[in-house]
């Protein structure tokens, strides 16, 4: 059957041509692992596969625990019989949210089209169109072939009554995460797929659907639905067609894994590093959560979707149970948020050490926490949803973690794993003490907001942790005994200058820079070398950012854009840890954006290749901004306020001093330069 393999064609042709949001090819990858996925808040699936998954549907205890495979009646195939090679397209169209095959018969066309609706999350849709060509009566069939089998390794399914015209099996997962654990239940009801697709059957199955799908409106309440979330939420650059089209591609990607504005009472259960259409067992880290969704994909959808921000925060505050036993048994206070994350907060990472040792994430998770209250000001998170509970677990968590050393006089960490998976047993690992040390900051800043007591050892320890420097060589060594030159997989230290932003000059952030550079794995997993980049665009090198932010693109497959988390192909596909990382480099490293506690920092740099970015939707304290940033200009907009959270008055500060008040419906424009967007000091009236 024609769309079961091949050699992918380039994208749109040549990559100079076309659309950069809609990627068209001839054949497919020959690996199915690059095809594309779609995917909502709740299901996702590979076109052509037959399983998708369900958010927060595990199968398997502790370390097995996976993402369970749910059997997809969408994983067809369709063929013309009788005709001879024919002319076929592959198309994903990031504008409308869908992927769709057109195969070109003789005095016909016919469309398979699939689509993940972005607001009933509930469901997945596949239709199929038969077109004429011409004023011919000869009768039309197409074939079409399914692998759908209504059973499944990981579930009890059972056959329930039709339901107009649909089939129906239930049930649930076999293995609970943790002994006595809820087992989630499946409903599934499917339309039926014949063999065989005549032009009359069409035409009866097109008005059933008519009927069920309320006036044929299905399709269209789905594509008004993404393009609402696509105009609400744009980037757009002049620049390099192949930076363009990875624009496009990471943002469907990413904004397809959040739930819906409209969609508040829903669960959500995390953003796995594959994504929701992977993670089965021995797949894509077994659809696992880990920092990740945190540190890399989350400070992009705080910018473009504060209130899906918040759900991601608030799956974290439903397994903080899970966490502070994860401390428990560890022999520490507070909580420890797993290494990797299911639906329960235990840890399931199912090699011991990393769970043990990895325990950045703890401080990952805070940072996250810390970032959504810098730009929302929302107190009704903290107050009342759980995540003052959370703070104060995680800084518990640290001062437990830590013990005193009377040699140095300060504050240690010892046997860890940092960032940089090459290295374990380490003590005093930087990104991981000084990611602690935010922690307990951040605490003590939170309990002051809610007018709670700061207990004295959160600031104690958080003066008083060592995060190692090297004094005669002004960088920062990534761990205690840390030699220069020793490989390193993953970006590590320079994670100190951004995101966490840690006090330092211009010259070690510029040492660290150099000193990790050529360290660093090539073969590394793709979201490293956005973090160079950011780095010099910071220092106002953006050839040397670009030099970083081009390696990215030996990620990223033809012709769907799918990212693999190593260049040579390895690990996980569909790698939205690398697209996190790379949209981080345009939202914050070409805007030069900083989330800081006295306001949202700007200060662009573009490489030479990059001349216009247009971005609106951006979020800050309840405004939705929308900017168009060249290298001479900044014009800004307050579009909106939000209906969700309070809404301050904006002003922007230019490092000159002059004052741009921002009301909503005007637009200011000032020549680029460094400044900062702020709360506007109350005015007299």
């Amino acid at each position: 059957v024609s769309c079961r393999g091949g050699v992918a064609a380039m994208a749109d042709g040549d990559p100079g041509e076309g659309d950069p949001g809609v990627f068209t090819a001839t054949a497919l990858p020959a690996d199915p692992r690059l095809l594309p996925t779609l995917t909502n808040a709740f299901l996702g699936t590979r076109v052509f596969r037959d399983t998708l998954h369900a958010a927060g549907v595990y199968s398997g205890a502790a370390g097995d625990t996976h993402r369970a495979d749910v059997p997809s009646p969408l994983g067809l195939c369709m063929a013309v019989p009788g005709a001879r090679s024919p002319a076929e397209s592959f198309t994903l169209d990031t504008w409308t949210g869908t992927f769709s095959h057109t195969i070109w018969a003789p005095g016909y066309t016919t469309t398979h089209q699939l689509f993940a609706h972005y607001s009933l999350v509930h469901l997945m849709a596949s239709s199929i169109t038969i077109r004429r060509l011409d004023g011919s009566t000869h009768p039309i069939t197409v074939q079409l072939q399914s692998l759908f089998v209504p059973q499944s390794q990981d579930l009890d399914l059972t056959p329930g009554p039709d339901f107009q015209g649909a089939h129906y099996i239930h049930g649930r997962t076999l293995v609970p995460e943790v002994e006595g654990g809820p087992r989630p239940a499946v409903h599934m009801l499917w339309t039926p797929i014949p063999q065989w697709l005549t032009e009359e059957e069409a035409q009866r199955s097109y008005s059933a659907g008519l009927s069920l799908a309320a006036a044929g409106t299905l399709l269209r309440s789905h594509t008004r639905a993404w393009a609402a979330l696509r105009r609400g939420c744009s980037v757009r650059l002049d620049g390099p067609p192949a930076l363009r089209q990875a624009l496009h591609g990471c943002l469907f990607y990413l904004l397809s894994a959040i739930p819906p504005r409209d969609c508040p009472e829903l669960p959500f259960h995390g953003i796995s590093p594959g994504g929701l259409s992977n993670g089965s067992r021995g797949e894509d880290y077994w659809g696992h959560i880990f920092w990740d969704q945190d540190t890399w994909m989350f400070p992009n959808i705080l910018l473009l979707r504060p209130e899906a921000a918040r759900a991601i925060l608030r799956y974290r505050i439903r397994t903080l149970e899970g966490a502070r036993r994860n401390a428990r048994e560890q022999g520490y206070e507070g909580a420890k948020f797993p290494w990797e994350s299911a639906a329960t907060g235990r840890e399931v990472c199912p090699e011991e050490i990393y769970g043990a040792q990895e325990i950045h994430v703890t401080g990952d998770v805070l940072l996250a926490f810390e970032q959504y209250y810098r730009t929302t000001q929302d107190l009704k998170l903290f107050r009342e949803d759980g995540g003052w509970e959370l703070v104060e677990a995680v800084a518990q968590y640290w001062c437990s973690r830590m013990v005193w050393s009377e040699e140095e006089q300060l504050y240690h960490i010892r046997g860890v794993m940092p960032p940089d998976e090459y290295h374990s047993h380490v003590d005093n690992s930087a990104y991981t003490n000084a990611v602690a040390q935010h922690s307990l900051n951040f605490a003590a800043d939170m309990a002051r907001e809610l007018l709670l007591p700061v207990p004295e050892e959160w600031e104690e320890r958080a003066r008083k942790i060592k995060v190692p420097f090297d004094e005669e060589r002004k960088y920062h060594p990534e761990y205690d005994g840390y030699s220069p030159g020793e490989p390193v997989k993953q970006a590590d230290v320079v994670l100190l200058g951004f995101p966490l932003m840690q006090p330092m000059s211009a010259e070690v952030r510029r040492n660290d820079l150099e000193m990790y550079e050529p360290v660093t794995d090539p073969a590394g997993p793709a979201m490293t070398w956005s973090m160079f980049a950011v780095g010099w665009l910071e220092l106002k090198e953006p050839q040397r950012a670009w030099t970083q932010l081009e390696k990215c693109f030996s990620n990223i497959t033809e012709p769907f854009k799918v990212w693999v988390e190593n260049s040579d192909g390895s690990g996980a596909v569909n790698f939205l840890t690398g697209m996190g990382g790379f949209l981080q480099v345009i939202l914050f490293g070409f805007t030069g954006f900083r989330i800081t506690r006295s306001g949202l920092l700007f200060d662009p740099t573009f490489p030479d290749n990059v001349t216009k970015l247009e971005i609106s939707g951006v979020s800050y304290l309840g405004n939705k901004l929308a900017f168009t940033i060249t290298g001479e200009e900044i014009r800004v907009e307050v579009t909106e306020t939000s209906q969700d959270l309070p809404a301050s008055p904006l002003e922007a500060v230019l490092e000159s001093g002059q004052r741009f008040p921002l009301r909503e419906g005007q637009r200011i424009s000032f020549p680029t330069a460094p400044g900062r967007f702020q709360r506007s000091p109350s005015r007299t009236p």
